[in-house]
């Protein structure tokens, strides 16, 4: 009997109707995993407020940013920080819970005995990314509510605001998602996973105005931030957490939404591209 060894293999029979039931089981069965795994929930949940603790408290003595000469106005460090520790909870969600995840699965055989069953591909895909969508939403929602009663943010009134958090979020969370699964055929095994998913992450949160003002770095490096997706998730959430007058510090002076959706949406379609021709239920060679 041969095994079934990529994604470019024939379709498993089943109407789309099915394949979707099946997808939506799966999101459930993949969140009681993942609620079993206290040390990628308690990472993924708490690592975003930690970090928004630990500039808000540090920077607090420094004053507002954009106040006035008499120190009135402007926004607290907190309020700052806020946008990026959203971008980086989306890019956490996405690729630090299935970078690891699947090659976890690929190197205990989940992934091989899933080739042999009835689960479609899509299905599976729906599954693992419903998870990650779920789970940041409930992210998201703990880290505004710190952020809100904790550190005294003013969160956005306006439903416009909150239209354009939307999209950034859902477009950020499910590019991140078909991103991860595409190069999930990198790590050799679940105890690689994370080597070689961590330094890709802290890197980009470094050059892509998580953890630094963007405008600091070299306008070279700018630039080559400007080609991955998570600086424009953080511009994206800036443009809803931040004063229209923090615009100007932007790298062309304005928010730009336009061309955050429209590098996010390619890297979408990059992701799914990749995701047809790399992904495999087991390694070639296995």
């Amino acid at each position: 009997m041969s095994t079934r060894t990529g994604a470019t293999a024939t379709p498993k029979v089943g109407s789309m109707g099915r394949t979707l039931r099946l997808g939506v089981s799966r999101i459930w069965y993949e969140l009681r995993v993942y609620s079993r795994r206290g040390d990628s929930v308690f990472f993924t949940f708490l690592f975003p407020i930690l970090m928004l603790s630990i500039f808000a408290v540090a920077f607090s003595g420094m004053g507002n940013l954009g106040a006035a000469p008499d120190s009135s106005g402007g926004i607290t460090w907190a309020a700052y920080y806020l946008p990026g520790m959203v971008a980086a909870g989306m890019l956490l969600s996405g690729v630090q819970n299935l970078g690891v995840d699947i090659a976890g699965e690929k190197s205990d055989g989940t992934l091989k005995r899933l080739g042999g069953s009835p689960l479609p591909l899509i299905s599976y895909f729906i599954g693992k990314i419903g998870m990650v969508l779920v789970s940041a939403i409930l992210q998201v929602a703990l880290l505004l509510v710190v952020a809100r009663f904790a550190f005294d943010v003013e969160l956005p009134t306006d439903a416009e605001k909150w239209w354009l958090f939307t999209w950034v979020f859902l477009l950020g969370v499910v590019t991140s998602c078909v991103l991860r699964i595409a190069l999930s055929a990198l790590p050799r095994s679940g105890k690689s996973a994370t080597a070689v998913v961590i330094p890709i992450v802290l890197l980009l949160q470094f050059i892509s105005g998580v953890y630094l003002q963007f405008t600091m770095l070299p306008e070279w490096l700018q630039n080559f931030a400007g080609i991955f997706p998570l600086k424009w998730m953080a511009q994206g959430m800036r443009a809803v957490f931040l004063p229209e007058s923090f615009a100007a510090l932007e790298q062309t002076g304005g928010w730009d939404l336009g061309w955050v959706a429209i590098v996010m949406l390619i890297w979408f379609v990059v992701g799914l591209f990749l995701c047809r021709i790399t992904f495999r239920w087991i390694r070639k060679d296995s």
